[in-house]
C-alpha cells in the first residue's frame, strides 16, 4: 500500500511543479511562494492547534524553515529561468546526493546495485550539462542553473536534517508539516519586507491566479500522502524518497507535449539513464 501512496505523491509533485511553472510566468517568485505557502498553511491550520510542541522542537522547525525557504526560493528562480524539463531533471538529482552524504555523515553502506544507481545518475547529470550548453543563449540560463544547484544543495541539507530531527526528536509528521509551513510563511514575508526596504520590488506585479490555490492543494496533498506512506507497516523511507523523485516523469511529459520545449530527444535519453539509476537504487534498497 505504501508504494502506491508514494507513487501518488510523486504524481502530485509533478503536477505541483507544472503549476509552479505556470504561476511564476504571471507573478514574481517570492509572491508565488508566499501566497501558495500561506494557503497551504491555512489548509493545515487545525494541526497548529492540535500539535503544540516544546520550545526546542519549535526552534528545530524554525531552522528547517530557513533551509527549506532557501531551497524553495532558489528552486523557483531556476524554474522561472530554465526549461521545465532541464529544471526538473536537475532537481531529480537530489536523492542521489542524499545517498552519498548519508554514507559520509551517517556511515551508511551501499551495495553494488545502489552504487550502480548513483553512477548512472551522475552520468545522466553530466550528459545533461553538456547537452544543455546549446540552450544557454542568454545570461539567464546560467543564472537558472546556479539557482537550481543552490536549491539542490539546500534540499539535500533539508533531507538530512529531517532524518536528524525525526530520529532524535520523534516529532509527529503533521506537527512538522504544519508548523514548518507556518515558519516558512514568516521567512518568506521577511524576505519580501527586506526587498521592499532595500527599494527592490518584484519585476512582475502581483496578480491573483487560481494556479496559486492549485499549488497549495497539490503540495499539501502530496505531503500528506508522503507522511501516510511513511506510517504504513514495512514502509522504507529510502524507497519512498526515491519514488517521489519520479515526479520528473510528469514534468518531462508536460514540458514535451504542452510547452514544446527543445532538445526533447536528447533529454529523453538522459532521463532514461536517470530512471535506470532509480531502478537500481530501488532494487538495492528492497
Amino acid at each position: 500500500m505504501w508504494l502506491y501512496l508514494a507513487l501518488g505523491s510523486a504524481f502530485l509533485l509533478g503536477l505541483y511543479d507544472v503549476a509552479k511553472k505556470q504561476a511564476v510566468s504571471k507573478n514574481g517568485v517570492l509572491s508565488v511562494l508566499l501566497l501558495a505557502t500561506a494557503l497551504s498553511t491555512l489548509l493545515l491550520s487545525p494541526c497548529l492547534f492540535i500539535y503544540k510542541g516544546t520550545l526546542s522542537e519549535h526552534l528545530a522547525l524554525m531552522l528547517k524553515a530557513v533551509i527549506v525557504t532557501t531551497a524553495w526560493i532558489s528552486g523557483m528562480v531556476g524554474l522561472k529561468l530554465l526549461p521545465i524539463t532541464t529544471a526538473s531533471m536537475i532537481k531529480a538529482s537530489r536523492p542521489f546526493f542524499v545517498v552519498l552524504l548519508s554514507i559520509l555523515i551517517f556511515g551508511e553502506r551501499l551495495n553494488w546495485q545502489q552504487w550502480t544507481g548513483v553512477g548512472l545518475a551522475l552520468l545522466s547529470l553530466t550528459l545533461l550539462s553538456l547537452g544543455s550548453r546549446s540552450e544557454s543563449g542568454s545570461p539567464s540560463y546560467s543564472k537558472g542553473v546556479t539557482a537550481m544547484v543552490i536549491s539542490v544543495v539546500a534540499g539535500v541539507g533539508s533531507a538530512l536534517y529531517d532524518k536528524v530531527i525525526m530520529s532524535t526528536l520523534q516529532l509527529h509528521p503533521l506537527f512538522v508539516q504544519s508548523w514548518s509551513n507556518f515558519y516558512i510563511v514568516i521567512c518568506l514575508a521577511l524576505c519580501i519586507a527586506l526587498r521592499l526596504l532595500a527599494g527592490r520590488r518584484e519585476s512582475t506585479p502581483l496578480r491573483w491566479d487560481w494556479t496559486l490555490l492549485l499549488i497549495a492543494v497539490l503540495i499539501t496533498a502530496a505531503d500528506m500522502l508522503y507522511f501516510v506512506a511513511l506510517r504504513q507497516e514495512g514502509a522504507l523511507l529510502s524507497v519512498i524518497s526515491l519514488l517521489r523523485r519520479c515526479a520528473v516523469i510528469v514534468t518531462f511529459a508536460v514540458g514535451a507535449i504542452f510547452f514544446k520545449e527543445k532538445k526533447i530527444k536528447a533529454k529523453a535519453f538522459d532521463l532514461a539513464i536517470l530512471l535506470a539509476g532509480m531502478v537500481f537504487l530501488l532494487l538495492g534498497s528492497r
